[in-house]
């Protein structure tokens, strides 16, 4: 019998919502997220904000 993934702890939950985009334009990092546990929101405006947020909301948190 195949081994079951451990399940994801909920401590490293975010939820992303990027901006909508007209159709054909390209991608752009532009939106809001939060970490589900603590509630922590912020906007960011490039994939390395995103990346700085979630890195430091990870970092401040309890082990997994």
């Amino acid at each position: 019998m195949p081994k079951l993934p451990l399940p994801l702890p909920t401590n490293r939950a975010f939820v992303v919502q990027l901006r909508a985009q007209p159709p054909g334009a390209p991608l752009a990092w532009d939106g809001r997220v939060e970490h589900v546990v603590s509630g922590q929101v912020t906007h960011f405006h490039s994939l390395e904000e995103l990346v700085a947020f979630i890195s430091r909301v990870l970092a401040s948190g309890p082990a997994p």
